[in-house]
């Protein structure tokens, strides 16, 4: 990776394949280093050309496609902000996102252009991209160090969404230790998360960091994830488990010839323990790894062990010598990378600790190894009875079951108890209600165990690909009416 101090400039200098796009009107798109360093460029000068003034925020409605990468490169080089958002949103959200992050254009994609408000200009792909392009010499602006290089808007689990302010040198770093990976360069990586999502954009900034190819596909479903892992021989896989798991259940899997596939990385959501061993029996060659990250401290906040012990299945790794990483009392992990809340400064006040760490709000464990357990959400944790319940250890335990494919436990108002757990459960064999239930009693603490279970087909997803666990509530209380 070239020395810069520009996190748009923060590509491998070589002549390969940078991006083999599965997202525009054409069925295939391949675009080498050198056309993508082109094509930045081309957007850095046609952006400054138009007016817009170094630290302006441009806004990016579309799904994945080659112009969304190349647009996200050209504003950082013009030393303007990136501002990417979920488009599956409410309109009403996307449009109070695209004010309060004071958006001065958007770059969209035709089917999205509906939800961009009229008073934001807007630059419509493919048809109005050549009138954003200039195809001219440029030079990169060279920011300060803490200078904002992108928004990423996040929500948590209640709330407005909040812009979390993002700078270069912090995502540089980032690339940097993953560059420093062995074996890293020439690889194809499949990237199928929406680019608005830290998980997807990371990747794809680091497989290009690193000298790989990505492969992308503009949306995930499992038959055209798994086609496109074959088609284009990928060499790794990049999900949430929800994906993953979709996957491993989907016919298409059994026909398609996935040999080249040597590492699978799994972020942005625990996994199970019968998750490990499905993805284990599918791909007995591949290194697994699990990530963890959050919008506000990065992708990076673990890695292997000091000492060179394995890593046990579930554990996202130990700290990573390079983090400034906290386990306070109460179990949350605390870190330090993002700016902080754009113009939320009691917000970010209450997610700051006092001498600069952000408090992730996610509840973990630490074994006497030193390696780091997820046990869940503070934001998801609810009372039942006086006891805290934690719904990912109750999803892990329904999910040993050799008859549950995923389990997802949502709370239900209670007079007696304040909430009481329910599950959904996606089965893989034939199973009852009174079966799960009776096997949460014999597996877990009596008052975790889920009074009511729905046998469902398929667990919805929200925006970034995670279950939607409002969704969920939404259609428990639906039920119990």
């Amino acid at each position: 990776m070239r020395e810069t101090s520009n996190l748009g400039c923060a590509l491998f200098e070589h002549g390969g394949t940078a991006l083999i796009d599965l997202g525009g009107e054409d069925q295939v798109r391949v675009y080498s280093y050198a056309e993508i360093e082109r094509q930045s460029d081309a957007v850095a000068c046609g952006l400054l050309a138009r007016g817009l003034k170094r630290g302006d925020r441009v806004a990016i409605v579309a799904t994945n496609r080659a112009e969304y990468l190349i647009a996200f490169f050209g504003i950082l080089r013009a030393g303007l902000v990136a501002v990417p958002v979920n488009h599956k949103l409410p309109a009403a959200t996307v449009a109070f996102i695209l004010e309060d992050c004071d958006a001065r254009l958007a770059i969209c994609d035709a089917a999205r252009r509906g939800i961009v408000p009229e008073w934001l200009p807007a630059v419509v792909i493919p048809d109005g991209w050549g009138e954003l392009v200039r195809d001219e010499p440029f030079a990169a602006v060279q920011p300060a160090p803490d200078e904002p290089a992108m928004f990423l808007y996040t929500s948590g689990s209640t709330g407005r969404p909040k812009g979390v302010v993002l700078s270069h040198r912090s995502h540089l770093w980032v690339l940097q230790i993953r560059a420093r990976s062995p074996g890293r360069a020439g690889r194809r990586v499949l990237v199928a998360a929406p680019l608005y999502h830290m998980n997807a954009l990371a990747m794809s900034q680091a497989t290009l960091a690193t000298g790989s190819t990505v492969v992308l596909l503009p949306a995930f479903t499992a038959e055209s994830y798994i086609r496109a892992a074959a088609r284009h021989r990928v060499h790794a896989l990049t999900a949430v488990p929800t994906m993953i798991a979709m996957m491993l259940r989907d016919l298409a899997l059994a026909s398609a010839d996935l040999t080249t596939v040597e590492s699978i990385r799994v972020g942005s959501a625990p996994l199970s323990q019968r998750l490990v061993e499905q993805i284990h029996a599918a791909f007995p060659r591949a290194e697994l790894s699990n990530g963890f990250g959050t919008t506000e401290a990065g992708p990076i906040v673990f890695g292997p062990h000091p000492d060179g012990l394995p890593r046990p299945d579930l554990s996202p790794g130990a700290a990573h010598p390079d983090v400034a990483l906290r386990l306070r009392r109460n179990g949350r992990i605390v870190a330090e990378i993002m700016n902080g809340y754009h113009k939320l400064p009691d917000a970010t006040g209450r997610a700051m600790t006092q001498d600069g760490y952000y408090i992730t709000g996610d509840v973990f464990r630490r074994d006497a190894d030193g390696f780091f357990f997820f046990v869940g959400r503070t934001d998801d944790m609810f009372v039942c009875g006086g006891e805290n319940v934690y719904p990912g250890e109750v999803e892990k335990m329904l999910e040993a079951h050799p008859a549950v494919v995923q389990a997802c436990v949502v709370p239900m108002p209670d007079e007696l108890k304040g909430h009481k757990p329910v599950a959904f459960v996606v089965p893989r064999n034939p199973i009852t209600e009174d079966q799960l239930r009776h096997f949460a009693l014999a597996n877990g603490p009596a008052y975790a165990h889920p009074r009511r279970v729905w046998l469902i087909d398929e667990l919805p997803l929200a925006g970034t690909n995670k279950i939607d666990r409002k969704r969920l509530i939404e259609l428990a209380l639906e039920d119990a009416r």
